[in-house]
């Protein structure tokens, strides 16, 4: 079972486009969920990443020349995550 906390808005627009799709019974939003995970699944599976040695030496390595504190850091890359997911999500 998967739970997730989505945008409202988001939600809505899925809910009246499985709807739409898949019919006003139950069941309705899980084949949607289904369909829509597949579809991300055969997108994105199929990206690999690899890199060989210690991977706590490379994060270092490329953290090195950053300086600002944990908390910080975790503001920015949650700034920067949205931003990117905002423009790919439509209204």
């Amino acid at each position: 079972m998967i739970r997730a906390k989505i945008d409202e808005k988001l939600e809505r627009r899925f809910r009246e486009l499985a709807m739409k799709r898949f019919g006003y019974g139950k069941g309705a939003l899980t084949k949607a969920v289904e369909d829509a995970i597949l579809k991300w699944i055969s997108t994105i599976g199929e990206e690999t990443v690899s890199f060989e040695g210690d991977p706590i030496k490379i994060l270092d390595g490329i953290l090195s020349g950053i300086d600002v504190d944990a908390v910080s850091l975790q503001h920015k890359i949650m700034a920067l995550w949205l931003s990117k997911v905002s423009t790919n999500v439509s209204d």
